[in-house]
């Protein structure tokens, strides 16, 4: 049995979802869109979140959280909210993956065992991994990765297995994506979700992976966070179909 709060800022979407395992394989949760909210946001959804099940934090089992890949502020965002709530209340941290909970919900819609999931990182790149779902767990095939999304490059599955795709990588950056076998059908609205992460953080949790909430750390990939006037200026141009604009 186990109780997990979930935070997840790591995109446009902000979200928070508590799980219990005594209610069911549920969780219940709120969500809040603006990237420029997620710090102020976060906290009365989980207020909410805990008034509503009737429970204190400190009765939590742990707390989970995005840590990325994502935006670099928002995956600071949820890993210090996560890191200060747990402190308060004395409880470890999950650390999770952002795209294996991209993966999770697609599963949970598609039913797919085996996921890409793409997101958009900005700066003409995008987030992506590929994962099967073995034995319970996910199983990373390519690990997280930060690439231009004409690189994105999934591998060959086994014989009588389908790929679905999921992220809004692919509305981000459709020509990068135009003729690619695997693009076609993605479920272009799955974002990483707190509800994904406080399911797989139950797992998790179970799998002794919890930390102590000083031990938890983001997930960057994206070595440069800032990039000069030139820099921009070059990229841009560098964007499928800047020729055209």
């Amino acid at each position: 049995m186990a109780i997990i709060l979930a935070i997840e800022t790591s995109s446009e979407l902000a979200s928070c979802a508590l799980f219990d395992s005594a209610a069911g394989n549920q969780a219940s949760a709120r969500e809040s869109a603006g990237v420029r909210t997620h710090s102020q946001s976060v906290l009365p959804m989980v207020q909410e979140l805990l008034r509503e099940a009737g429970i204190a934090l400190a009765d939590c089992d742990a707390i989970a959280f995005g840590a990325g890949p994502g935006s670099f502020t928002g995956v600071r965002t949820a890993c210090g909210v996560a890191q200060g709530l747990a402190f308060g209340a004395g409880l470890p941290v999950l650390p999770l993956v952002t795209l294996e909970a991209m993966a999770e919900a697609c599963r949970a819609r598609s039913g797919a065992d085996h996921v890409l999931a793409v997101l958009d990182a900005r700066m003409n790149e995008v987030y992506w991994a590929q994962y099967r779902h073995v034995g319970g767990a996910w199983e990373a095939v390519s690990a997280p990765a930060l690439c231009a999304p004409q690189a994105v490059a999934p591998l060959a599955l086994p014989e009588g297995a389908a790929l679905a795709a999921c992220g809004n990588g692919f509305t981000a950056y459709p020509d990068a994506f135009a003729g690619q076998a695997f693009a076609a059908g993605a479920l272009a609205d799955i974002l990483p979700h707190a509800r994904a992460l406080a399911l797989l953080g139950a797992r998790a949790l179970a799998d002794g992976r919890a930390m102590p909430a000083d031990a938890a750390q983001p997930i960057y990939l994206r070595n440069k966070v800032a990039y000069t006037s030139a820099e921009r200026q070059a990229l841009n141009a560098a964007a499928p179909g800047a020729g055209a604009r």
